[in-house]
Order: C-alpha cells, then structure tokens, then sequence
C-alpha cells in the first residue's frame, strides 16, 4: 500500500526529498516544512506526482 512520493520546493522547482506514503489513510497530497539546500532556507514543500 506504501508508496514513494516526491516533493518539490516552490520557490525554486527542485525536487530535493522523497518519502513513503500510505494512500489509503492519506489519499490527498502533502505538504511538508523541509530544507531546500538550493535556496539555504526552509520551505513548504509540496508532494507531486
């Protein structure tokens, strides 16, 4: 049932992190506060497809 999934920073479009992630008890898309080593910050970053 575990998927891997992607997420992508929205400042600067680099997918820098992946994780795993049960789509039956959480079937929409996260959002997760990660660090972009691109923009030296923290972002919200978004799961895509």
């Amino acid at each position: 049932m575990r998927e891997l999934i992607t997420f992508e920073c929205p400042q600067c479009k680099n997918r820098t992190h992946t994780s795993w992630k049960n789509k039956k008890k959480t079937p929409d898309r996260l959002e997760l506060s990660k660090y972009c080593k691109f923009c030296k910050k923290h972002t919200a970053h978004k799961e895509i497809k």
